[in-house]
């Protein structure tokens, strides 16, 4: 962290931006394995959202990597500093008043809680999107983890790197056994009740 930057306190307040918007600001955070249907969900939220005068935005994975976060691998290493840019941006764009939906695999618990201390606890909402493992293969619709079985991708989460399921979610949906309008009916219960 460099010693030669102070942060300057400008006039316009999170709370003011809030005000304005007719809501608050929050980060509702989807975790779970790749194919699990984050994205499916992050994008059928913020269309309800945005329907009923939600200021939204979705931050997702391969849309951040390919530009943001280009230049980060996929070791350990640049699993975390991704995260770690995405909670940064995302605690930015919650100052700015706005209701973030991130899909990101995040597979690491402690990533995932150094997101929440960013954004800070009253603004972040995780959601657990469950479904297992070999029907996350069935989907597969990037063919990540044929690769990932082939050994053509190394540290693919499910496959050759863990991923660590929330203890206790603000929200838990199961895409194996819920349609996708049973588990936003969910969400929208869940989230609406944290804003």
């Amino acid at each position: 962290m460099s010693t030669n930057t102070t942060p300057h306190n400008h006039s316009i307040t999170r709370q003011m931006r809030n005000e304005l918007n007719g809501h608050a600001s929050k980060v509702i955070w989807f975790t779970g394995l790749s194919g699990s249907g984050k994205s499916t969900l992050a994008d059928a939220l913020e269309r309800h959202l945005h329907k009923e005068g939600f200021r939204t935005y979705i931050l997702d994975g391969d849309n951040v990597r390919s530009g943001l976060n280009s230049d980060l691998d996929f070791s350990e290493a640049g699993r975390i500093e991704n995260i770690r840019r995405i909670g940064e941006v995302a605690h930015l764009m919650v100052d700015a008043g706005l209701v973030v939906l991130s899909a990101f695999i995040s597979p690491f618990a402690k990533d995932r809680q150094r997101v929440k201390e960013i954004v800070g606890p009253d603004h972040f909402i995780e959601v657990f999107v469950d479904c297992p493992l070999e029907i996350c293969e069935q989907r597969d619709v990037k063919g990540l983890y044929a690769k990932a079985r082939a050994g053509e991708i190394k540290n693919f989460t499910g496959i050759d790197s863990p991923f660590e399921p929330p203890n206790t979610p603000d929200v838990y949906v199961n895409t194996h056994e819920q349609t996708l309008q049973e588990c936003l009916t969910q969400l929208i219960l869940n989230v609406k009740c944290k804003m």
